[in-house]
């Protein structure tokens, strides 16, 4: 399993970002992908996900401002984010399969390295 994000940066308030995870290693179209995060200081928490059907979940404090997306035909997985507000700020993990929680384990087996968001004036 490979896992690659790129797209983090540097964004003022109310500004966006689209994080993109190219995958590799794997039947993408049958596996779920999450998007999860970690706040410095703070421990890892799932964002949210899309499965093989492309049913979402998102976490009550990015709905209605993410969007995740995937290109099965790619082997894409997209996070469109709007409204960066500074609580934001974390570094975004790209995750094989299904993720929900907090104070996550970061498994590098079906965890990417990570890109770097920063929201800030």
């Amino acid at each position: 399993v490979q896992l690659v994000e790129s797209g983090g940066g540097s964004v003022q308030p109310g500004g966006s970002l689209r994080l993109s995870c190219e995958a590799s290693g794997f039947t993408f179209s049958n596996v779920a992908m999450t998007w999860a995060r970690q706040v410095a200081g703070k421990g890892l928490e799932s964002v949210c996900h899309i499965n093989n059907d492309h049913s979402t979940f998102y976490i009550s404090s990015v709905k209605g401002r993410f969007i995740i997306s995937r290109d099965n035909a790619n082997k894409m997985v997209y996070l469109h984010m709007t409204s960066l507000q500074h609580e934001d700020t974390a570094v975004y993990y790209c995750v094989k399969g299904a993720i929900i929680g907090s104070n996550l384990d970061r498994d590098p087996a079906y965890w990417g390295q990570g890109t770097q968001v920063t929201v800030s004036s």
